[in-house]
């Protein structure tokens, strides 16, 4: 095996999750609280990959590239969210939507 150990890659992976979900607790910023989900699931997707690559599985790499489709759909509903209520000149603090619960 070639290259860095697995540890340092999860090492890598529960960092990068660990400043998502740091960016999720305390932005207010709905653009901010997307980039942070987004940087939650790759730090989840290189786990499933490292995962993949210690036990010489093509499982991990597969679930990875769903993960990766749901993201992608989850940007693009999220941003035209955000877009369409920057054109309302409505207030884009997350702690202020509270008129969405219904």
């Amino acid at each position: 095996m070639k290259g860095p150990d697995v540890t340092w890659y999860l090492g890598v992976a529960a960092f990068m999750f660990a400043t998502g979900a740091l960016g999720v607790l305390l932005r207010r910023s709905p653009l901010i609280v997307l980039l942070s989900l987004e940087l939650m699931l790759n730090g989840a997707n290189l786990a499933l990959i490292a995962f993949s690559r210690l036990h010489g599985g093509g499982a991990g790499q597969i679930f990875a590239l769903s993960v990766m489709a749901v993201a992608a759909s989850e940007v693009v509903v999220g941003l035209g969210l955000i877009v369409a209520m920057a054109r309302r000149n409505l207030t884009l603090d997350v702690d202020k939507l509270t008129w969405l619960r219904g």
